[in-house]
């Protein structure tokens, strides 16, 4: 790799065009650099500069070693920065996953909180299904799960605590046959359409299925929102969280109906594996447990 004063050189040479302009550029003599550019030729033992026309140019040789020692540079500073960062206790990279329950929005005030510590720690943030979201933690392609559902089964090094509670609503389309039914909606009446459900992303288990009766029909689908707009397309029914759909109950475009079996509200976690818990985790987790951002993140509210 070439030495800071080398990639100075060549990069002034390439803008300039010509070595007493480089030389000026550069705050050294003609002379200097001139002796400079044979040098790093002859260490380098490749023709680097294309002296045969009035403007002084890189040669193809001379261009791909300015290019590739400046990426190497880069390189090397941005692994000198993520040494000195997980020196100070800091994660080399944090992997968050949330349930498809939860919805992105409603972390960005919490990324933009998290970005003026200036860790310099990247964040990776996707999403999960069911016992996806739980399995993620226990394979490792996650530090932090926020919004799982369910209490999990003991895992080595997993703690969790409790974010909140999540309301559901059994919704329909206006178009659908449910929607002109009499309330409470009976379990045989419900059984006989189809329900949308979100898939589980289990890799490891089957998976798991919720709000579907003993052989009722199901439409699986990959997402929370295309749960909804298939509901609110009449191809097919099923529970909704009811901050999800909150707009779409005010617009007429789904219809709740009261059921003769309620489903009870979901407790939503956060976990997190402890061998793993550096400055931004414990940030993390601290910012998690202020009452008002929990309810923030349960209810859906971006601010």
């Amino acid at each position: 790799m070439l030495q800071a004063e080398e990639l100075a050189l060549l990069q002034a040479i390439r803008d300039t065009g010509s070595l007493s302009r480089a030389a000026a550029k550069l705050g050294k003599a003609p002379s200097t650099v001139s002796h400079a550019a044979r040098q790093l030729e002859s260490r380098v033992d490749a023709l680097l500069f294309d002296r045969r026309n009035y403007r002084l140019q890189l040669t193809p040789a001379g261009n791909l070693l300015m290019d590739e020692s400046a990426r190497l540079q880069q390189e090397s500073a941005r692994t000198m920065q993520r040494v000195r960062q997980v020196a100070n206790g800091w994660e080399e990279r944090l992997w968050i996953v949330t349930d498809e329950l939860m919805e992105f929005e409603t972390l960005l005030p919490v990324i933009r909180d998290f970005d003026e510590l200036q860790s310099g720690v990247p964040l990776r943030i996707t999403n999960e299904v069911l016992g996806g979201t739980w399995e993620a933690l226990r394979d490792g392609r996650a530090n932090l799960v926020i919004g799982a559902t369910n209490e999990p089964q003991k895992m080595p090094g997993v703690s969790w605590r409790e974010l909140g509670r999540l309301e559901w609503v059994f919704a329909v389309s206006p178009k659908h046959v449910l929607a002109a039914m009499p309330e409470p909606l009976s379990r045989e009446a419900i059984s006989a359409h189809r329900a949308v459900v979100v898939a589980d992303s289990s890799r490891q288990t089957e998976g798991r299925v919720y709000g579907v009766l003993g052989g009722q029909p199901a439409l699986a689908v990959p997402s929370m929102r295309a749960k909804m707009l298939a509901q609110c397309e009449a191809l097919g029914v099923g529970w909704l969280p009811r901050h999800r759909v909150a707009h779409l109950l005010q617009e007429g475009k789904l219809i709740e109906k009261r059921t003769a079996q309620p489903r009870e509200p979901n407790i939503l976690y956060v976990a997190w594996r402890e061998e793993l818990a550096g400055r931004a985790l414990k940030w993390w987790l601290e910012k998690l447990q202020q009452p008002r951002l929990a309810q923030r993140l349960v209810d859906g509210l971006t601010r």
